[in-house]
């Protein structure tokens, strides 16, 4: 029966004491061809020396916008200053009544108020910006809102957004997710060549990349205040990898103990 057929990785491995540690450049991968081996230590020394793998580890991850942003402007422009202050109030309270009931927090509603005056009238706006984390509960609140309102009342597009834990925890998630298969390629290696993997020499991580995720060519050239709300959530999702380098101490099979 063949084996499975293995990913091609980049595994830098040294299983045998060597006498010119200064050399490392000519370590062999596990895609190039053995050209030969450096003379080993004296048995004496070679049993002090330190057996080390070398693995590389890579890993991609990606987290959706865990915020969303709402705008919702309300104006009115009367001859009188008292009747466009109480046509704004009075949808601004059915606003917040209609908030509070949908189990709103205060903290993530805010609002600001304009008053002035134009030309031989008065107008006034205020706008009630709204942050929500459950994004089905938006979509509910928007779509209720656009029922009962006038035309006069708009509901601007939501914006998604990351918090900057979210992203900070996704930095850190692509990190582990690297060490770990990193960790696993090496523990590969030890149990292909009869080995025993030990404790991590060196960790380090070489590279790191973020991106926001792109929506197809095709939608794209449209406005992005056409786009469903899927599609705004992937366009912003946010992806992350990193590549780690790490040395592990290589250790003999521990031989069984019989017993009498």
């Amino acid at each position: 029966m063949s084996l499975p057929r293995v990913p091609q990785f980049q595994v830098f491995a040294e299983l045998v004491p060597w006498a010119d540690r200064g050399q490392e450049n000519n370590l062999f991968s596990s895609r190039d061809t053995l050209t030969g081996f450096r003379r080993p230590l004296p048995s004496a020394q070679a049993h002090n020396a330190t057996r080390e793998v070398h693995v590389s580890g890579a890993a991609e991850v990606s987290a959706s916008p865990d915020r969303a942003q709402v705008a919702v402007r309300i104006s009115s422009t009367k001859e009188a200053a008292a009747e466009a202050k109480k046509s704004v109030c009075r949808r601004l309270d059915y606003i917040s009544q209609s908030l509070q009931q949908q189990g709103l927090q205060a903290e993530n509603v805010t609002v600001t108020k304009d008053f002035r005056r134009v030309e031989n009238a008065y107008h006034m706006e205020a706008e009630v910006c709204i942050i929500f984390t459950e994004f089905g509960k938006m979509q509910n609140i928007c779509n209720f809102l656009v029922e009962k309102l006038d035309s006069s009342v708009v509901i601007n597009q939501p914006q998604f957004y990351h918090t900057p834990g979210s992203i900070e925890n996704l930095r850190r998630q692509a990190c582990l997710v690297a060490v770990e298969n990193a960790r696993c390629k090496a523990q590969e290696v030890c149990n292909l060549v009869g080995q025993t993997l030990g404790k991590p020499l060196l960790i380090k991580e070489e590279e790191t990349k973020e991106w926001e995720g792109q929506i197809d060519d095709h939608q794209s050239s449209g406005l992005h205040s056409s786009l469903t709300v899927q599609q705004k959530i992937k366009s912003a999702t946010i992806h992350a990898s990193s590549k780690v380098f790490i040395n592990f101490e290589v250790k003999g099979k521990e031989k069984k103990k019989k017993h009498l």
